[in-house]
């Protein structure tokens, strides 16, 4: 028998160096080391299914059991530590069995209508269940049935649950938003809203990490594809289209193209033979977003130097964080800037300047867009978004994989495209609109046109290498004209709570805070591709900077759609024109905090 095996680790045992056994190949590794990764060390592929590194280590698929001489019972490899001498089978006989087992019993509590799933074909456990070569298993089907409301942006069917609870672990641990919990008990048990509510009357953020962690087709967004088609076939509707300055990194991950067949202009040639109308480019709006965004900063500033709250103000592109301040930290909403989101600045300047331009009634357009995000198919939807023409501004949100199943089903041809450029002129974008999908990137767009307006100077290319980088936290100081600004950049919600917290205690203090909700911005965001146990933020957000060096205009003042915009219709940033169109009142919709507070905050009658 071996010594107890360990499920925590020291720092003395960590620095350890030690010898293990995996199918008869030795293989040295840190005395920190799980089972897992040294089986993978020594080339084993064990699978997982609810493991997810730091975040859900607690063994409860038993998919990843393996064999340890000198111990009777089989050991899950994701959260218990290497011995030195250990000897490890990852695929004995008895090891097969339990896995095999193992898996029969998640499937007899899972709707097998693999056909008809959003993951179909990118399902961790369909995987897995074909790896162990099961065919079919003699336990009766149980099924949860449970109720869900399809009008929601974010849907769930317990029906393809495993309960691996990796959706409680990243929206508590990585979100702090508490959505997910466990009801009901043993064979009953299910993962739902936590406390059994529904979920319209629960603060979810629709970050849409849930659906990208999950591993199998329990949780997806709402299909908004028919809708897409309807419009499409209408001969009095004019079809406009807008691209999210991230989906350019992502929109062709399904198929594996080469990086010089996976560019924005062989996207926008994928999608021409579907019969859009006009095919735009969201860069565009991002620069118009950082021209009113750039502008309002200053002013805030101006006025918390002569008495005003005190507070930084906090970026407004990304709904997800929008939602979660409101829902949790009210006494800040204020000075979240009233700039829409670029998505919605886009809608508002489809349905007016651009109608006028075309010369379309607004009232026939169908605005769409293609973004990485679930939120946003609840924000292009508040009932303050509809200024240009009193309809919705933004008709239809599509994700990056609805996008994906439509090229599917028409059949498109991805891999053998010519590019195609956006149409003008709300085509063009500089590379500060681009990276406007990676964390920090906001942030620098924001700084290079406000250190211009301040300066009148172009600033350098690495003045705000600062706040670049996955780091959860970022902040950094910068100097225009003598002036002393102090920036901070947090992405996923655990990590803007905190900041948050410390602002509002006073541990900290900022004149201007970046916040995505989606760990490394929208590069990483909900509505991505799923790619099971990897996370492609870093590596996304890496070709967007890569693409504004390159860039013929880096700063969104230059871009001259931007300039042409201003001097045809706007004027300049925060104008009559511009305030009503391109600007919102962040109180004109209510999340279900909200509702709480304001219904405890009502006088009794009578009163």
């Amino acid at each position: 028998m071996v010594e107890q095996l360990k499920t925590k680790v020291s720092a003395r045992d960590a620095e350890r160096i030690v010898t293990v056994t995996v199918d008869g190949k030795q293989v040295q590794v840190p005395g920190n080391t799980t089972i897992l990764d040294a089986c993978r060390k020594a080339g084993q592929n064990v699978p997982t299914l609810c493991y997810l590194r730091g975040i859900n280590e607690i063994g409860s698929c038993r998919v990843c059991v393996v064999e340890v001489e000198g111990v009777d019972q089989l050991v899950a490899s994701c959260n218990n530590y290497v011995l030195d001498g250990m000897s490890i089978k990852t695929n004995s006989p008895k090891v097969r069995l339990a896995r095999r087992e193992n898996v029969m019993l998640l499937l007899a509590q899972h709707d097998t209508t693999c056909t008809t799933c959003a993951r179909g074909g990118n399902c961790k456990l369909a995987e897995v269940s074909n790896d162990l070569g099961i065919i079919d298993f003699p336990y009766k089907s149980i099924l949860a049935n449970t109720p869900w409301p399809h009008d929601f942006p974010l849907i769930r069917n317990n029906d393809k649950c495993i309960r691996c609870m990796r959706c409680i672990q990243i929206c508590d641990k990585v979100q702090a938003s508490h959505v997910w919990g466990i009801t009901n008990r043993a064979t009953h048990t299910l993962v739902d809203v936590a406390g059994g509510a529904n979920i319209h009357d629960v603060d979810c953020t629709l970050c849409g990490q849930c659906i990208t962690h999950c591993p199998t087709g329990a949780l997806r967004e709402r299909d908004d594809v028919m809708r897409v088609y309807d419009a499409l076939a209408d001969p009095d509707v004019t079809t406009i289209v807008q691209i999210a300055p991230s989906v350019r990194t992502s929109w062709a991950e399904h198929w594996g193209l080469s990086d010089d067949k996976a560019t924005i202009e062989h996207m926008v040639a994928a999608l021409r033979p579907m019969g859009f109308d006009y095919i735009v480019n969201t860069d565009f709006s991002a620069d118009l977003t950082i021209m009113e965004e750039g502008t309002e900063l200053l002013e805030h500033m101006r006025r918390n130097a002569n008495g005003g709250s005190g507070f930084p103000m906090f970026t407004s592109c990304c709904p997800g964080w929008v939602r979660f301040v409101k829902a949790h930290y009210p006494e800040l909403v204020d000075d979240v800037s009233t700039s829409k989101s670029p998505q919605q600045m886009f809608g508002a300047v489809v349905k007016s300047y651009y109608a006028e331009m075309l010369g379309i009634d607004p009232h026939k357009i169908f605005s769409l867009s293609i973004m990485p995000c679930v939120a946003k198919k609840a924000e292009c939807a508040y009932p303050n978004m509809n200024d240009a023409c009193g309809d919705p501004d933004v008709d239809c949100v599509l994700t990056v994989r609805e996008v994906s199943r439509m090229l599917r089903a028409d059949h498109v041809d991805v891999a053998n495209l010519e590019p195609e450029p956006f149409d003008e002129p709300l085509g063009y974008g500089t590379g500060a609109g681009i990276i406007f999908g990676a964390t920090g990137g906001v942030m620098e767009a924001a700084l290079r046109t406000a250190y211009h307006i301040v300066t009148d100077k172009v600033p350098k290319d690495d003045m705000f290498d600062e706040v670049r980088g996955l780091k959860g936290w970022k902040e950094a100081t910068f100097d225009m004209d003598g002036t002393k600004v102090r920036v901070a950049v947090a992405s996923g919600l655990q990590n803007a709570k905190e900041l948050c917290d410390a602002i509002l205690s006073g541990e900290v203090s900022y004149d201007f805070v970046e916040v995505m909700a989606c760990p490394g911005g929208c590069v990483g965001g909900g509505g991505q591709p799923i790619h099971d146990g990897e996370e492609l933020a870093g590596a996304r957000g890496k070709v967007l900077y890569g693409l504004d060096r390159v860039a013929k205009y880096r700063n969104s003042y230059e871009n001259p759609d931007i300039v042409r915009c201003y001097e045809e219709y706007f004027g300049e940033p925060m104008s009559e024109r511009a305030e009503r169109l391109l600007h919102t009142d962040q109180h004109g919709w209510m999340m279900p905090a909200e509702w709480i507070r304001q219904a405890e905050e009502a006088p009794a009658a009578g009163e």
